[in-house]
This record gives C-alpha cells, sequence and structure tokens, in this order.
C-alpha cells in the first residue's frame, strides 16, 4: 500500500476454483459481495439466493465472490472439481467460485485479514472480530471500501436494499 492512501479489495488478487489466478482489481468500479461459502453447511441453501442477487444485479455493476472454506465443521471437503460441479447442479452458481481457503486464523489469507480489520463484525469491539461460520458477508463500494459485514443468518434476499443503495448512489 502507499503511504496516505486507503486500502482497497482491489490490491489483493486470489485463485478461482479452475486454479488461474485473478486480481480483486479486475472488479474495479463493481459493487462486490464477498461470501466464505460451504456445501455442506446449514446455510449452503443460501447458493440460490446469492445466485438471485447476482442475477438481478450484475448489469448494474455488482458480482458476488464465493470463497469455500472447510475451517467449521469440515462443511467443504470437496476438491475444486466437485465444488464447482456442486454449486452449478445444485444452485445453478453462475458467479465466480475461487478456491478453497481458509479465512480465520494464523493461515487466513490477506483479504480476509483486511476484511475482518475492516469490518470486525460485533465481537469486533472485544478485539475479536474473527470469522465464526460459513455465509459471513462483505459488502464492497464501487471504490473497493468495505462498508457492511454481514452475519451467515442474514439471507441473501435482506441485503438487497442495502445493494441498491450502493449501486444507485456512486
Amino acid at each position: 500500500m502507499i503511504e496516505g492512501t486507503e486500502e482497497t479489495v482491489y490490491e489483493f488478487s486470489a485463485p478461482l476454483l479452475d486454479g488461474r489466478t485473478v486480481s480483486l482489481g479486475e472488479y474495479r468500479g463493481r459493487v462486490l459481495l464477498i461470501v466464505n461459502t460451504a456445501s455442506k453447511c446449514g446455510f449452503t441453501a443460501q447458493y440460490s439466493g446469492l445466485e438471485e442477487l447476482y442475477r438481478a444485479y450484475k448489469g448494474r455493476g455488482f458480482e458476488v465472490l464465493g470463497f469455500p472454506c472447510n475451517q467449521f465443521g469440515g462443511q467443504e471437503p470437496g476438491s475444486a472439481g466437485e465444488i464447482g460441479a456442486f454449486c452449478e447442479k445444485n444452485y445453478g452458481v453462475s458467479f465466480p467460485i475461487f478456491a478453497k481457503i481458509d479465512v480465520s486464523g494464523h493461515g487466513a489469507r490477506r483479504l480476509y485479514r483486511f476484511l475482518k480489520r475492516s469490518k470486525p463484525g460485533i465481537l469486533g469491539i472485544f478485539g475479536v472480530g474473527g470469522i465464526k461460520w460459513n455465509f459471513t458477508k462483505f459488502l464492497i463500494d464501487r471504490k473497493g471500501r468495505v462498508v457492511e459485514r454481514f452475519g451467515p443468518s442474514r439471507a441473501p434476499k435482506a441485503l438487497a436494499t442495502t445493494i441498491e443503495r450502493l449501486l444507485d448512489s456512486q
């Protein structure tokens, strides 16, 4: 990061399920919803809601970025191929799914360390701020700044008004 500038998600990159590394700078100027996902979680059905949001707002500059994670109850045990096939077959997922990552602890990806620093969540007031489960969501504005964090129980549909506000305001 250049001194005097604000850190944004555009400074990070990550591999997709197919192994191709993508710079998040490719999403510059778009509203992003970054979500840690899992195929065998009680919240897995949220893939449908995430896909609905993606299809509804993609034309207006919105992207959903899924990051599979196996840290919580071993709920994402599959290989990259298995994860991709599961998402497509069961939920028609067409938004980008990245390679499996750690989102908490010492092995957390730099992107997720940045997201948690930016919006530590309710427990962040006690210096904790870690991600506690799959389907934690971070909403990013068109300038690459983290503007909201939503817990796993917040249904994707409930984010529509906030997403529309960001899409309309920038």
